[in-house]
């Protein structure tokens, strides 16, 4: 089997995209900066099917009302939902939120568990947002696969996969562990920036020439 450009230079488009410094938007920076599981788990629930602008100021008014599980084990649904309001399905993520903080207090002794397996086990929380919380949380090695990371991988050509999930176990089979804390915020990054779903600005890509260009 012979071994394609992108999987060979990995370590120059990595560096590339670094060196890029391309703006991240204020929702991403507020992840990198929490070092926090808990803040990083309710404010990626939040993140779910909503764009970052409305995620950001979002957040921010969440974290008025609380910043630990036990807190939010105790505030009220309704008080909650007028807080994220409009993020997507916000009264659903409110009582989320509520009753995952009230399992956390319960069963976890106020700690977010620091594994996959039971993340998961969290109504609501899947592969994504539980490798989210490994990494930004727990600073532990870890893939968070979007649809940025998805998109991009594949269109490098460094992945040939169908869906998230199986971005993220081609990528744990051959992306070096060194960038698995990285490689989120460089791709959505990237993804928000240039390598756009639609009409990806090709001519301002700091990694254009290790680029299958997939689209």
């Amino acid at each position: 089997m012979t071994t394609s450009v992108v999987e060979t230079d990995i370590d120059a488009i990595v560096e590339g995209l670094k060196k890029a410094n391309e703006p991240r938007s204020e929702f991403v920076q507020l992840m990198e900066n929490f070092k926090n599981p808990y803040l990083v788990l309710i404010a990626c629930i939040l993140s779910l099917r909503t764009n970052d602008k409305t995620t950001y100021p979002a957040t921010l008014r969440m974290l008025e009302l609380g910043k630990t599980p036990e807190e939010f084990s105790k505030c009220s649904v309704e008080k909650l939902a007028q807080a994220i309001y409009p993020v997507g399905f916000y009264a659903n993520k409110a009582a989320q939120i509520v009753k995952l903080s009230k399992e956390i207090v319960e069963k976890y002794d106020g700690k977010v568990p620091n594994t996959i397996e039971e993340l998961v086990k969290f109504n609501g929380v899947g592969r994504k947002t539980a490798n989210l919380v490994l990494a930004k949380g727990f600073q532990i090695p870890a893939i968070c696969v979007d649809v940025h990371v998805h998109r991009i991988s594949n269109r490098l050509g460094y992945v040939t996969t169908k869906t998230p999930e199986e971005t993220e176990f081609a990528l744990r089979e051959k992306l070096p562990v060194k960038y698995w804390l990285d490689i989120n915020t460089l791709l959505v990054t990237h993804g928000q920036n240039i390598c756009k779903p639609q009409r990806p600005l090709c001519g301002n890509c700091p990694i254009y020439k290790w680029c299958n260009k997939i689209i």
